[in-house]
């Protein structure tokens, strides 16, 4: 019975010396950081200089293919010095562009306001309106404002009235003229005093009166 024993003792101090030898085994590991860097080290990557492009998404052109560096760059060549590109004239953008996208070569507008400004309001393209009553505006499709000023004629009278919403001034009295600083109306003859008479020049309203000299009728002294 002793002599089990001691056979079985032996055979547990062997085991734990199999079992740790394995468990020790390099293989079984992971390396450690400094091992993972210098592994990387030997890492080989193409050199396409000499031999071709390579756009922003990492894909090869051929030298002479022509490609697109990137999604808003200008198309390019490929050469032995890399991508010879493009530099177009650009059109201008509008100086009412709201919107401007530079998703291509050049930046494009997206969107113009479509109302014009004046005088500090908004209105609708062709919309045609009265800044003041001597003006006539309209928006055009240029989101710019034109405008038309009226032009008065000369008054036939010397006291014309300017009505409210009204351009040019009316005569509410008819032609007249100044004799002296008597108004007198147009077409008739007045007696201004005991030895003139006047009336006004035809088509001239803005002239002096016509005046002619009568006979005065002197006063008895008694």
């Amino acid at each position: 019975m002793a002599l089990h024993i001691h056979e079985a003792c032996i055979l547990l101090l062997v085991i734990p010396g199999l079992v740790t030898s394995a468990a020790i085994s390099h293989e079984d590991y992971p390396a450690d950081e400094g091992d993972q860097t210098s592994s990387n080290d030997n890492l080989i990557f193409d050199d396409y200089r000499g031999k071709g492009c390579v756009d922003d998404s990492g894909f090869v052109y051929k030298l002479g293919e022509r490609f697109f560096p990137g999604h808003s760059n200008c198309p390019c060549v490929c050469a032995l010095d890399g991508p010879v590109c493009d530099q177009p004239e650009c059109p201008k953008i509008h100086p009412k562009c709201t919107k401007v996208e530079h998703n291509g070569c050049c930046p494009e507008c997206k969107e113009v306001k479509n109302f014009c400004e004046y005088h500090g309001k908004n209105y609708k393209i062709l919309e045609e309106f009265k800044p003041s009553p001597c003006e006539w505006c309209r928006c055009e499709p240029s989101n710019e404002v034109h405008c038309v000023v009226a032009d008065c004629a000369v008054p036939e009278c010397v006291n014309p009235v300017y009505e409210p919403e009204q351009c040019c001034p009316v005569c509410k009295n008819g032609p007249n003229c100044f004799a002296g600083t008597t108004i007198i109306p147009a077409g008739i003859e007045v007696k201004v005093d005991e030895c003139n008479i006047c009336h006004c020049h035809n088509g001239d309203w803005w002239k002096p009166a016509h005046c002619s000299k009568r006979e005065c009728q002197g006063k008895h002294i008694v």
